[in-house]
């Protein structure tokens, strides 16, 4: 195999949603209160709900951008590239990565779709309804094969969630975004029997439980005033303190269908952290009455848990440590660790630096991808032209450069719009 022939599907992206989605998906009687994008004085756009303004519409939506113009502040539509919120342009720019297809993450409602939570529980589920509905039908719908569909929950309500996965699941979805800690959002935490019914609906329509890093809106951070760069470096914590959650709970052993992905949250970690689970059980099951039947938490992990890397030299080096079949791949477009359009040129670097095999090569870049998520982009899409060299070819002409694109000065907009997206989470 050569870095052309290789298929990629990337489990964690993200999209800008546009301002016209919930035109058609939303009754009319509610569309008057529907959040609303508003075009501001100083040229940013803003997404507003009530009493909630989302002063970043694409919170770090920097493809194609020079790394000066990285950063945090407010920005309108015409600040980032088209393929962040146009899905005609996203399978462009998809093309010209050499990415066959994507799994969508949301932006302004917040990864867990917190902001939709009201005191009038018809229209909150409304607004779920129809943003999912325009996720699935207009997005994922325009171009079959290219998206995996992803549903976001009605996180204040288990039977509400539950009957939405079910509904959307008729829809042919099998995955579902949610919190990586709900206790942190004021909800039952995942210990409860609250969430016996999400439980239940996820396996029976056989849909994974996508737990996305920050998706709480607990940002991991050590003081107000510490530098960006350590809330950057600990994002995967979140992920870690997930994964010991959901591994150490009831659903895990009551549920054995249960499907879990641990969103952006790399791999390098996870070999120590089954070492660690593995010597927690052996001297403290006894006194703590954990019971795993029989088997030891590594292998609990293996059968519940997918992980998701970017490039990861540790993580693709110690992959049998973690478990081939457990590990997928993500290009986190449009985001700032995303190496679009140069992803495939990374990930082949990382790949034959490790000697790995086209099997395992297969295993990680698509075929897990496809069978965790009951995906499979080949009933419209030959074989042949979803190769990362195929692709490129069809997206001869598309405009790939690295170009600025702010309209404004670094420092002129105020807000820290980092701290503001959390809000919307917790």
């Amino acid at each position: 195999m050569n870095k052309d022939d290789m298929i990629l599907i990337s489990v964690d992206d993200h999209t800008v949603e546009p301002p016209d989605m919930f035109k058609n998906h939303l009754p009319k009687k509610y569309l008057d209160d529907a959040p609303r994008l508003v075009h501001n004085a100083d040229g940013s756009d803003t997404w507003q709900f009530r009493d909630t303004v989302i002063p970043n519409v694409a919170l770090n939506a920097v493809a194609g951008r020079p790394k000066e113009e990285y950063g945090l502040e407010p920005q309108g539509l015409d600040e980032i590239r088209p393929g962040c919120y146009n899905v005609d342009e996203r399978v462009k720019d998809m093309n010209a990565g050499g990415i066959l297809s994507s799994i969508c993450f949301p932006s302004f409602p917040g990864f867990a779709g917190r902001l939709f939570a009201t005191d009038d529980q018809d229209f909150s589920v409304a607004l779920i309804r129809a943003y999912n509905d325009w996720h699935i039908d207009e997005w994922c719908g325009a171009h079959p094969g290219r998206f995996i569909p992803m549903a976001l929950p009605v996180i204040w309500d288990a039977e509400a969630c539950a009957d939405e996965v079910r509904r959307v699941a008729e829809k042919g979805v099998h995955a579902l975004t949610f919190s990586e800690n709900p206790a942190a959002m004021g909800y039952p935490s995942f210990h409860d029997p609250y969430w016996n019914p999400l439980w239940k609906a996820l396996c029976d329509t056989d849909t994974v439980m996508n737990v996305h890093i920050g998706s709480s809106g607990k940002l991991a951070i050590t003081a107000p005033d510490a530098p960006m760069d350590v809330m950057i470096t600990l994002q995967p914590m979140n992920i870690v303190q997930a994964a010991a959650d959901l591994l150490w709970s009831k659903p895990v052993k009551d549920f054995p269908d249960l499907k879990i992905a641990l969103s952006e949250g790399g791999t390098g970690w996870i070999p120590y952290f089954l070492e660690r689970v593995d010597r927690t059980y052996e001297m403290h099951a006894t006194w703590t009455g954990q019971d795993f039947g029989g088997k030891v938490p590594s292998e609990v992990f293996r059968e519940h848990f997918l992980t998701c890397f970017i490039s990861d030299p540790v993580g693709v080096r110690l992959r049998h440590l973690i478990g081939i079949d457990n590990i997928a791949w993500e290009a986190d477009y449009p985001h700032s660790d995303s190496m679009w359009p140069d992803a495939p040129e990374e990930l082949w670097e990382v790949l034959t630096a490790n000697q790995v095999s086209d099997s395992d090569i297969n295993k990680m870049t698509h075929e897990n991808a496809m069978r965790w998520y009951s995906f499979d982009p080949f009933r419209h899409i030959p074989r042949q032209e979803a190769t990362v060299g195929a692709l490129r070819k069809a997206a001869e002409g598309h405009d790939v450069s690295t170009r600025a694109l702010s309209q404004h000065t670094h420092g002129q907009r105020q807000g820290n719009a980092l701290m503001d997206a959390a809000q919307v989470n917790s």
